[in-house]
């Protein structure tokens, strides 16, 4: 299994919509390495910058529903294609959560309240998360700060991190 977690990418706010993850422009990409440099273009939020703000980072961590909007896979691919392989929030549209896991990443709910603390304690400083997936931990580092978050994956949700997504869980199991 692959490992997840990696610098964290602060996104303070609720309603990230699949538009502004990856926008509609780029549906026609059949590959996900045609997505990379397009990835959250379009978000407005603050002093965000797409182009130097995502790169090296291997989670994001943000507000309530996001992946709202238009379903498309596309966004997961988008993410992932980045080295994104963990979205933590408190939650998520369905359909974006399911592509989330059927590409073999993590859609990881979190309480308001988690989520506040996270942010005070690491958001604007170098953050790192250490993700155990046996466990259900969260480990997010900054300096000589560290905080543990518990959190659940159901069975199956496991069984499809565990084998890459849906693809190569029905090659083994069918």
């Amino acid at each position: 299994m692959k490992t997840f977690g990696g610098e964290v990418l602060f996104l303070d706010r609720n309603d990230i919509n699949t538009d502004e993850i990856i926008p509609a422009k780029y549906l026609n990409e059949s590959s996900k390495e045609a997505l990379k440099a397009n990835l959250l273009e379009d978000l407005k939020l603050g002093s965000f910058n797409s182009i130097k703000d995502i790169a090296g980072k291997g989670a994001v961590i943000t507000r309530a529903n996001f992946g709202c909007g238009s379903s498309r896979e596309h966004a997961p691919w988008a993410l992932e294609v980045n080295g994104i392989n963990i979205v933590i929030a408190e939650s998520f549209a369905r359909i974006f959560r399911q592509n989330m896991y059927n590409c073999g990443m993590i859609a990881c709910e979190l309480p308001a309240a988690a989520l506040d603390e996270i942010f005070r304690e690491f958001s604007g400083q170098q953050t790192s998360l250490a993700v155990d997936t046996e466990k259900g931990i969260l480990t997010f580092s900054a300096g000589n700060k560290e905080k543990n978050y518990p959190f659940v994956l159901k069975d199956f949700e496991k069984a499809l991190v565990a084998s890459g997504g849906w693809v190569e869980y029905a090659a083994e199991h069918y």
